[in-house]
């Protein structure tokens, strides 16, 4: 039974072209190796775990301090006056409804404004402290720097970067490096460890959109990988990392209050985002794999498939792109950065914060809305 279903689900009339078998595959030439799908699982699995435990090292290790360094504390947030009665509803529903809220207050004889008050505050205490956001950033900063250099060094002397067409030259029957491996599993990595980490991380509005492009991000390298579109798949990998360098760039500068340097990072990364999301993604890298491949292989099933996949990538790059141009004209007519539309759950302007950490001691500095910037791929 379980064999039978995985011959359907890796069927080679779905997954690869005509006249090419999985054993075609797995008996290369003496000296070369083609991708092993099992091999990349294999590592990746385990490496998303460590890659999660390395994360909490370093931010507990290395970001931390460095907050502590930019005077960057957790504050002292308001604490709600102890009520069994609304703790109790908080538990299950942190937001109660206005028939709820009245029930309260005829229970408690409170006002409704007290109660709505109460509730406001209960949530300000589980919101996450600017230290742990600029903690997040931080990690994935170093990591996105980090991997992309990786990525660029190794793509700038192949051939296909520079033209796509060769990425379906001899195809699927091309050798594969251990640099490309090592990226491979890598990204693959990570992206299961955003995976799960987004259900503890800071939860942000986007939750569901970034959801969706971790899914698709996972199953597009996988299944990439599977059947020997490594080539384009490295050139996807690397043009998604280079944008996200500088968003997490600008969400530091902000955490830090170095307000003209995030001001000019996010710049940096409206314009980055265009560029490589919007004109190189889909007029270089989408047209590559949606039309030479059909002019030097043919489509085939599994063609299909992918090519959905980018495009469902593309079509969040074109919804973050409005979002990300609406906090630019804001921040026009601003003179700065203001909100963020995929922002926190709770406006960081509500949290009640009695802190003196303000590098001027004289003056208490409000964290900014537009640190609420969130990251992706």
């Amino acid at each position: 039974m379980t064999s039978s279903i995985a011959a359907w689900i890796w069927s080679e009339r779905f997954w690869l072209p005509e006249n090419v078998s999985w054993a075609d595959l797995e008996h290369p030439p003496p000296g070369v190796e083609y991708p092993r799908l099992a091999h990349m699982i294999y590592a990746a699995l385990p490496l998303a775990v460590g890659i999660f435990i390395l994360r909490k090292l370093f931010e507990r290790l290395v970001a931390k301090p460095c907050a502590h360094i930019l005077q960057i504390q957790v504050g002292l947030r308001r604490q709600a006056q102890p009520n069994a009665v609304l703790e109790s509803l908080y538990q299950s529903k942190t937001c109660p409804d206005m028939r709820q809220l009245e029930g309260l207050s005829k229970q408690l004889d409170w006002d409704v404004r007290k109660i709505q008050r109460w509730f406001r505050i209960r949530r300000n205490q589980d919101r996450p402290s600017i230290e742990k956001k600029f903690c997040e950033s931080m990690w994935r900063f170093t990591f996105y720097l980090g991997i992309f250099i990786y990525g660029i060094t190794h793509l700038w002397l192949s051939p296909w970067m520079w033209d796509t067409r060769q990425c379906w030259y001899n195809y699927p029957f091309q050798p594969l490096s251990l640099r490309q491996y090592n990226y491979y599993v890598a990204e693959l990595a990570f992206y299961w460890s955003l995976m799960f980490s987004q259900f503890t991380d800071i939860k942000r509005k986007d939750f569901n959109i970034m959801l969706i492009h971790h899914l698709a991000t996972i199953i597009l390298i996988t299944f990439s990988y599977g059947n020997n579109m490594v080539r384009a798949g490295t050139l996807v990998m690397c043009v998604h990392d280079a944008s996200d360098i500088f968003l997490e760039a600008a969400k530091l500068a902000n955490y830090a209050k170095y307000q003209r340097l995030c001001d000019g990072m996010f710049v940096v990364f409206s314009v980055s985002f265009f560029i490589a999301r919007l004109i190189i993604f889909p007029f270089w890298i989408v047209y590559s794999v949606l039309l030479e491949s059909w002019e030097i292989i043919g489509p085939y099933r599994a063609w299909w498939l992918l090519n959905g996949l980018l495009l469902v990538l593309q079509t969040l790059h074109i919804i973050w792109f409005y979002l990300i141009a609406r906090i630019a004209i804001k921040a026009i007519f601003k003179g700065k950065v203001s909100k963020d539309d995929r922002s926190d759950i709770e406006s960081s302007s509500d949290e009640e914060i009695n802190s003196s950490s303000s590098k001027n001691p004289s003056e208490t500095l409000k964290p900014k809305d537009s640190s609420n910037l969130n990251g992706h791929s």
